[in-house]
């Protein structure tokens, strides 16, 4: 990576852990998860509110480091408005772009912004804090999902 792109990554998170996009609770129409990262003590709560089988808004509350908090903040602005497949693809990509040796992830990817996360990958220590939010958020989308089928299973 060049070391300008370096700066521009780094900006983006710090941008992120600084100023965090969508840093709130949604109201009773929305799923949520809990995560905790008992290694550094981050805790993250996902919310997301769905629109059939899309993502109509995804926010976060949180008492975690700054690149838990810059990882959270670019995942809800780019969940907003995906359908449950394509989040979970883009889910895919990230973790694949944090955990793996030789990530899936290439330059025409649907990853965008994401890829400030990217160096991370560097300092395995930090992966947890990269990747907890977006375990949560898997975790609030298989709960939407087991609420719909005990719904639907009542009727």
């Amino acid at each position: 990576m060049s070391d300008e792109l370096g700066t521009l990554y780094r900006d983006v998170i710090v941008d992120h852990g600084n100023h965090p996009r969508n840093h709130r609770a949604l109201g009773d129409e929305a799923v949520s998860a809990e995560g905790i990262n008992p290694l550094c003590g981050d805790e993250i709560t996902v919310y997301l509110r769905l629109d059939g089988d899309r993502i109509a808004e995804a926010t976060f509350e949180s008492q975690s480091c700054a690149i838990s908090t810059a990882s959270a903040s670019l995942m809800t602005e780019a969940l907003i408005g995906k359908t449950r497949s394509e989040a979970l693809d883009l889910f895919d990509d990230v973790r694949s772009m944090l955990t793996c040796t030789t990530p899936i992830v290439d330059e025409t990817s649907r990853i965008g912004k994401l890829r400030a996360l990217s160096g991370v990958s560097a300092y395995p220590t930090r992966v947890k804090c990269a990747t907890l939010p977006w375990h949560t958020f898997r975790e609030a989308l298989d709960a939407d999902r087991c609420a719909t089928i005990s719904a639907e299973s009542t009727k």
